[in-house]
């Protein structure tokens, strides 16, 4: 059970994606704290967009650490599927299958001690504010359908001073650091050999 956490546009996505490459292992599963924002659905569209999402309240902590444990036990999990362009989780779920390595990922995951306590090797993604910045605009824009005001809005109001409340000291959790993101080689080999080592004993990782 690896945990890959760090700040918004940190690169994780690209990190896990590596690290994935490096295994080429068919029996992994990623999973994203993301689909795990609680249920807006009962609030006007304009109400939602005032809610602080980088708040770690804006998680459904019981859900996503019971579906964590489940998947860690085993079983498969129904998990949510979240409308980031209207803000509101759907009424579809993805089926989840257990693997032999399970990479979380979230900005706030080490921020809870009970979801620390499931991962077996915790791992920040520690990338510069302004790269950061330049790449949660990049994906608001294009993927989610926001505006130029309404990120930079959100940035100043949310993003930034949660990041450095609860994202930031959540770093002092992990067991490796990587800076530079995606593009720190050494690193990602690194964590890439670790997980071998802790597959299922008798198991011949491949990559």
């Amino acid at each position: 059970m690896i945990g890959l956490a760090g700040g918004t546009g940190s690169g994780k996505t690209t990190v896990a994606r590596n690290i994935l490459g490096r295994l080429a292992l068919d029996s992994i599963t990623v999973f994203q704290q993301d689909a795990y924002y609680r249920d807006l659905t009962e609030l006007p569209p304009a109400q939602r967009t005032t809610r602080n999402f980088d708040h770690p309240d804006s998680i459904e902590i019981e859900l996503f650490v019971s579906h964590l444990q489940e998947l860690r036990d085993g079983h498969p999990i129904e998990q949510p599927v979240y409308d980031f362009t209207g803000h509101a989780r759907t009424d579809r779920t993805v089926r989840v299958e257990p693997r032999d390595v399970i990479l979380a990922e979230g900005i706030l995951l080490f921020h809870f001690p009970e979801v620390r306590r499931l991962l077996d090797v915790k791992v920040y993604v520690d990338t510069p504010p302004d790269i950061r910045l330049l790449r949660r605009f990049r994906r608001d824009i294009r993927e989610r359908g926001r505006t130029f005001d309404s990120v930079s809005e959100q940035y100043v109001r949310t993003v930034r001073p949660m990041h450095e409340e609860f994202v930031e000291p959540s770093k002092r959790f992990a067991d490796v650091i990587i800076p530079e993101g995606g593009e720190n080689e050494i690193a990602i080999d690194m964590i890439a050999s670790r997980i071998r080592l802790l597959r299922a004993p008798g198991e011949k990782a491949t990559g």
